[in-house]
Parts: C-alpha cells; sequence; structure tokens
C-alpha cells in the first residue's frame, strides 16, 4: 500500500498545492463578476429583442452552450490573438496566458448567467410591472424595486449551481499552460511519479468550497424569502 500510497506525501504536497489555490480563486472571481455584468447586458438585449443584436447574440449562445469548455478555451487562446492583430494591429504574444482563460470563462458565465436571468425575468408575472407603473413608478424604478428582486429569489439557486461548476471547469485552464492547483499536481506528478496523492488533496479542497459555497447560497436563498415559512401540511 505504501508504494501507491503515503501519508507523507500528502504532508509535504499540500502546502505546496494550496499555494496556488489563490490563482484558482482569481480566475473565479474575475470570471464571475465580469461574467455577470456581461450576463445582464446579454439578459437584458435578450428580453428587449433588440434587431440584429438578438440574432447575434442567438448564434453565440448556441456556440457556447453547444460546445466544450475546453474548445472554447482553445479558440479564444489562438483565434482572438489573430483577430486583434487584424483588426487593430495588437500584438499579444507577451500577454500572459490566465488572460485568454479570463476571456474564455467570462463569455461563458455571461451565457448561461444570461439565460439564467432571462427566465427569471421572463417568471415574474407582467402584472407586476403593470402595477408598479400605476403606482407612479417609471419602468426603470419597477424592474429594479419590484422585477428585479423577486427575479433574483428565482436566479439564485442556478446561480449558485453555476458558480460552483465554475469552480470546477478552472480544472482545463492547465490545458494551455496556466499553473493553477491542478497544473501544479501535474507538475508533481511527472517530478515524482505519485499523483494518487496531490489529487486527492485536491478533491478534498474541492469538496470544501462545495460546502462553503451551498452554505452561503442556501443562507442567501432563505434571506430572500423574507422570513416567509412553508405552510405545514393540514394548517389551516
Amino acid at each position: 500500500m505504501g508504494e501507491f500510497f503515503s501519508w507523507q506525501r500528502i504532508i509535504t504536497n499540500f502546502p505546496i498545492l494550496i499555494a496556488k489555490l489563490p490563482v484558482t480563486f482569481e480566475i473565479v472571481a474575475v470570471a464571475f463578476s465580469l461574467g455577470f455584468i456581461l450576463a445582464l447586458l446579454i439578459a437584458t438585449a435578450r428580453i428587449k429583442k433588440i434587431p440584429v443584436l438578438n440574432q447575434i447574440l442567438t448564434v453565440f449562445i448556441s456556440f457556447e452552450r453547444g460546445t466544450p469548455l475546453l474548445v472554447q478555451m482553445l479558440v479564444v487562446y489562438y483565434a482572438f490573438p489573430i483577430l486583434l492583430y487584424s483588426l487593430f494591429g495588437i500584438d499579444t504574444r507577451r500577454w500572459e496566458k490566465i488572460i485568454f482563460v479570463d476571456l474564455a470563462l467570462i463569455l461563458n458565465q455571461g451565457v448561461f448567467l444570461g439565460e439564467i436571468f432571462r427566465g427569471a425575468i421572463l417568471s415574474i408575472p407582467k402584472g407586476q410591472r403593470e402595477a408598479a407603473l400605476a403606482c407612479g413608478l417609471s419602468d426603470f424604478y419597477a424592474f429594479v424595486h419590484v422585477v428585479l428582486p423577486q427575479a433574483a429569489r428565482v436566479a439564485l439557486p442556478a446561480t449558485g449551481l453555476t458558480l460552483i461548476g465554475l469552480f470546477q471547469e478552472t480544472s482545463l485552464v492547465f490545458m494551455i499552460g496556466v499553473i493553477d492547483i491542478i497544473g501544479r499536481a501535474s507538475a508533481l506528478g511527472a517530478t515524482t511519479g505519485h499523483n494518487l496523492e496531490s489529487y486527492l488533496i485536491i478533491a478534498f479542497l474541492f469538496v470544501m468550497i462545495n460546502f462553503a459555497l451551498t452554505a452561503i447560497t442556501t443562507k442567501i436563498d432563505k434571506n430572500l424569502t423574507y422570513g416567509a415559512k412553508p405552510v405545514k401540511a393540514g394548517a389551516a
């Protein structure tokens, strides 16, 4: 058993791997925050059905939802520099690889969160907005103060799952040369000839992150219910 697994390697590899965890958090923070903003723009454009833009977004969304994330990363990594150089003469050869990773993930998150937001907004009865307008609120204030809070409550569970999935999707970034926690584990395995311990450590860390994010989204979900309690069976 000691030949294949060693607690000593667990102890030795843990600080080496956890040192790369901030890279994963940085990727997730950038991708989710900017993807969130992009998602709001996409959802708005789709709901408003802006001519031409809506058709372009439909094709783009189909591409993002119909292709693996790794393919999207590779397309951004190889095609985006060519596009920038052809259109604007910008040379990206000195750019950090993490920039292309962030861009691919921002686009991916923008599409998936955008569809979640669009569905949540459309799920709110039109009468809510019409009642707000009848009370004298402008269209903007009716959306922000009446529609959006209810839509946020609907979108929260799926948004939380998307964020958790984003952490798992960062395991692909080392495929284009970004050394995150997975890339460091791969390098350790190549050097020592032992992979099991490193991947067990990563599995443990990701499970802990999953538990933490689930607890946070559950807490927020409870707060957004405004103290409402489910009606018990048989209650009058």
